[in-house]
């Protein structure tokens, strides 16, 4: 903050929290006695699950291929070994870790890149789209998919054209195998992010971090990918099905262009009103040899800020150890979320040809309250865990996480971090 500015965070004599967000200037409080409540309510319809439907429990499930759009990419096996276009004949040949897929119902669609920018499917997938509508099978599910599409809009487009949006659209979708977690009896024993092992979780980020550069690189009309996750009902999931999507868009969004203009009055943004301000009030969480974990300042919900420490500042610049850093941190606080409560995970990053660098970071947020009229009214939110309190909540559930094996080797925890694990090193590439 620049002299005479407001503080990002103090506590008042009462023991309310003011927060100001630094790169939002968002206004935060925590008032006294909110904090105790619990994060989530018990479910109240938890369904037993009979012989095999944990395999069938919703659109993403192992025993439901079909139901969702041709696969762009799966990978298999113990070792993550990736496969490409599986027709849908041999879609039950293998069982996929993790899927990549077209979403059915697209934020930004194929027509808005077709009719807006004139954008044309290259001839790879035109010809993807002949051998697919070729195999019967894979003409019976594209029939189908495009009835329901058609149905949705209300309009109808030919088979072929169909085929060719579906698969060559610009919103994915990563999903993981397990709706709930081995040998599970009820439908609310669900499979999150935490309950990925370490090893599983870095293939997770390593698949959607090649789909963000593939997107990239097939739509150039694109000026931002948004890659996010949302995790249960409450965050804005559909299914309860862990899954990231991804969604080229062509603009920066406000938020990023604001960033930008910050940026080209102080290059080291991010270190000077992020990294030292989580220093100097205690608010670093935990860190790896290449990432950094915070809890957030000024979020309109209790947030977990993880920062790469590397140069690189696209995910998909980052070397393997680089991206294993930081989907490592992300793992841990997920598992130390809980699996009940509902989550967005927010991927952000230097866009392809921004004149500023920028970090990769990931802001994991508890969607545990609801802004209602007084944060219409006032635009003050009423945030009811503080960064501090969020702080040792969680450096207790990672040490306890970590006594059990859970976590990834080399996490460092609470008061283990030094401030050499907050040095963001994401201007030296620039």
């Amino acid at each position: 903050m620049s002299d005479g500015a407001p503080r990002a965070i103090r506590r008042l004599p009462d023991g309310t929290v003011k927060q100001i967000g630094p790169l939002t200037d968002t206004r935060v409080w925590t008032v006294p006695g909110r904090a105790n409540r619990p994060l989530t309510e018990p479910r109240e319809d938890v369904h037993r699950l009979g012989p095999g439907e944990d395999r069938r429990l919703c659109a993403f499930c192992v025993d439901r291929y079909l139901e969702t759009t041709p696969e762009k990419a799966r990978l298999v096996g113990p070792r993550f070994e990736e496969e490409r276009r599986v027709p849908a004949h041999a879609l039950n040949d293998s069982v996929a870790e993790f899927r990549r897929f077209g979403n059915l119902f697209e934020i930004v669609s194929a027509e808005y890149w077709r009719e807006n920018h004139g954008y044309r499917q290259p001839a790879q997938i035109v010809q993807w789209a002949e051998e697919y509508l070729s195999d019967p099978v894979g003409r019976v599910h594209m029939e189908k998919l495009a009835e329901i599409r058609a149905r949705a809009a209300g309009t109808e487009t030919s088979l072929e054209e169909a085929a060719l949006d579906l698969l060559g659209g610009s919103h994915d979708v990563v999903v993981a195998r397990r709706h709930v977690v081995e040998g599970a009896t009820t439908d609310a024993e669900l499979a999150s992010s935490g309950t990925l092992s370490p090893d599983e979780h870095a293939a997770y980020v390593a698949f959607t971090v090649q789909a963000l550069a593939e997107i990239q690189a097939a739509q150039p009309h694109a000026g931002y990918v948004s890659v996010f996750q949302n995790w249960l009902r409450p965050a804005g999931a559909s299914f309860e099905h862990l899954h990231k999507q991804l969604v080229a868009i062509d603009d920066h969004g406000p938020q990023v262009d604001h960033e930008l203009r910050l940026l080209s009055h102080d290059r080291g943004l991010y270190q000077h009103e992020i990294a030292d301000l989580a220093v100097s009030e205690g608010l670093v969480v935990a860190a790896t040899d290449g990432a950094v974990a915070f809890a957030g300042v000024g979020h309109r919900y209790p947030a977990f800020e993880i920062f790469s420490t590397s140069a690189a500042n696209l995910p998909q610049e980052h070397t393997d150890a680089e991206r294993r850093a930081v989907s490592d941190l992300l793992h841990a606080l997920h598992a130390a979320t809980g699996v009940h409560v509902p989550t967005n995970e927010e991927w952000h990053y230097r866009p392809p040809g921004a004149p500023w660098p920028m970090p990769w970071r990931v802001v994991l947020k508890w969607r545990i309250s609801t802004p209602a009229g007084f944060e219409g009214g006032t635009k003050i939110y009423v945030n009811t865990i503080d960064p501090w309190e969020l702080r040792r909540r969680t450096v207790a559930g990672l040490q306890e996480l970590r006594e059990a094996g859970r976590l990834a080797d080399g996490i460092r925890i609470g008061d283990e971090c030094t401030p050499a694990d907050a040095v963001l090193r994401y201007a030296e590439g620039s």
